[in-house]
């Protein structure tokens, strides 16, 4: 799994994104540049985004948490898409189907039909920008960035929505992701998905059916290989497998897909965590505050995004499962507490992305909120894909909290806001075996509250495969200083990841990081 991290594909990427090197501090300097934000990138160094997703109650919710962070993107464009469970059809009667879909699942024989779960005028990224609009003055109290919703609003478009994996047509979300893949702005595009890839196939066929047999192939060919990073929750409708893969395989494709941030949220929480979950905290903190809290979707609410779809039970509320299959639901996971926590399932494919100083987004293989391509250590000793995102669900509910405050809260003063945490230096660098290592960190809050910092090493994202032994000084203060020797059994070219933890004592109380590689050499 961190073979990518060594590959000349990802050097050369790493190498493209703007402002890299400034995702901590560059020089020796301890000051950040005016134009930085609490984690140290420059504000306008922001990356670019085109977000797809289908009307899924967790694609749903997943846009709310979007639309509270979007002030760290540079969003492009919301493109409706279609999925194998999400399709709109063509509206002139043309049937579909797909073999082993969930139409054909449980004995059903639902399809070949003219549409599935679909809405008619479904617009629910319509909605949901309508509702960001209403909380975007407060939101502005609170951080630079924010765009306008009227842009925003401009930027939503269809994708390829009509067919389950359809890519024979161009649409207004395809054609958008061609121009933006052979434009030549620097640094990648970030193609995320929490539905199909069909938008994202087709763009890249009309790409290769204009350029393949023309003496400006290849460097189109290597150019868009370069440009493009898939962030997908899984192959939702297979044109990743079927035609993605096969035809642009050096077309970076991350894999984000977690069970912390869907419906299986409750098999891979922390017992810590646990809480994030209940209806008590999801009410306070998420469903009772504001527009947007009105939107999310929680157990027991009485929605329904299609009207009798017998896939989405969720709104009932103080029925067994079978009752609920008495009434011809297809319950495929248990019904919990009413005003609980339903699902974010496609939150992962943009939170490593987000700008807390963790850096997730230089490789797959790196981790953050959204977690990372490969297992952590749990600690029971276990290794666990599940927790290699859960360790860190417990920050990301409370920055969420925080954020749904501001929506309603017009005085800066009033609500919390992440610390800032800087560290000295460059955050990538080299080192010697038998090298002492000094680390100084500085963590000041906008809001003068305590904060409290550490350093510990993230061994899952190394390479080295052994721990380096941390001495700190000043524990919990602003002052954060760490030492330690480079071992000599480390190889060159394996990394050490320390990460520099910073946690203000507000309500709620918040999380900044600043990551720092170090790389062997002989």
């Amino acid at each position: 799994m961190k073979k990518a991290a060594s590959s000349l594909r990802a050097a050369l990427r790493r190498a493209a994104i703007p402002g890299l090197a400034a995702a901590v501090l560059c020089s020796m300097t301890p000051a950040a540049p005016a134009s930085a934000d609490g984690a140290g990138r420059p504000v306008n160094d922001k990356p670019r985004v085109i977000l797809m997703h289908d009307p899924e109650l967790d694609d749903q919710n997943t846009l709310i948490r979007y639309l509270l962070y979007s002030n760290e993107f540079s969003t492009e464009a919301l493109i409706y898409s279609s999925s194998g469970v999400h399709w709109a059809g063509d509206g002139n009667g043309t049937k579909w189907f797909v073999p082993g879909r969930e139409y054909t699942r449980f004995g059903l024989n639902l399809c070949p039909c003219t549409s599935w779960r679909w809405s008619p005028g479904e617009r629910f990224i319509h909605d949901a920008v309508d509702i960001y609009q209403q909380v975007y003055p407060n939101l502005r109290k609170h951080a630079d960035g924010y765009p306008d919703p009227r842009e925003l609003t401009s930027r939503i478009l269809n994708g390829n929505i009509q067919f389950d994996g359809d890519i024979s047509t161009d649409s207004p979300g395809s054609d958008l992701v061609r121009r933006a893949l052979l434009d030549n702005r620097p640094g990648p595009v970030y193609l995320l998905t929490g539905a199909g890839q069909s938008t994202i196939a087709r763009a890249l066929k009309s790409i290769k059916d204009q350029y393949e047999n023309t003496p400006q192939w290849p460097a189109i060919y290597q150019k868009v290989s370069q440009k493009a990073i898939i962030q997908s929750f899984g192959d939702q409708d297979n044109t990743y497998a079927n035609y993605i893969k096969p035809n642009w395989p050096d077309i970076e494709f991350r894999q984000m897909s977690t069970r912390i941030w869907g419906y299986g949220a409750r098999n891979a929480v922390r017992p810590e965590d646990g809480k994030y979950l209940s209806s008590a905290w999801t009410k306070a903190n998420v469903s009772d505050v504001g527009p947007f809290g009105a939107f999310y979707r929680v157990w027991g609410d009485g929605k329904q995004m299609v009207p009798g779809d017998i896939f989405d039970y969720f709104g009932f509320s103080g029925l067994t499962t079978a009752e609920l299959r008495a009434m011809g639901y297809i319950v495929w996971t248990p019904p919990q507490e009413k005003g609980s926590w339903i699902s974010e399932g496609d939150t992962s494919i943009f939170m490593n992305l987000l700008d807390n100083g963790l850096r997730g987004y230089v490789d797959a293989s790196y981790g953050g909120w959204g977690g990372r391509s490969g297992p952590d250590v749990d600690p029971s000793g276990t290794s666990s894909s599940d927790y290699a995102s859960a360790r860190w669900f417990g920050a990301a509910q409370e920055d969420f909290a925080a954020r749904m405050k501001w929506t309603v809260t017009p005085r800066y003063s009033a609500a919390n806001h992440r610390p800032s945490v800087k560290v000295s230096g460059q955050p990538d660098r080299d080192v010697r075996r038998g090298q002492v290592v000094t680390l100084v960190g500085h963590a000041t809050d906008p809001d003068r509250d305590d904060v409290t910092s550490k350093w510990w090493q993230y061994t899952d994202a190394d390479t080295y495969p052994g721990t380096v032994s941390l001495t700190q000084s000043s524990p919990g203060r602003d002052l954060a200083k760490v030492q330690f020797r480079v071992p000599d059994d480390a190889a060159p070219g394996q990394t050490i990841h320390l990460v520099l933890q910073s946690t203000d004592n507000g309500s709620p109380a918040l999380t900044s990081y600043q990551r720092v590689v170090l790389t062997v050499k002989s």
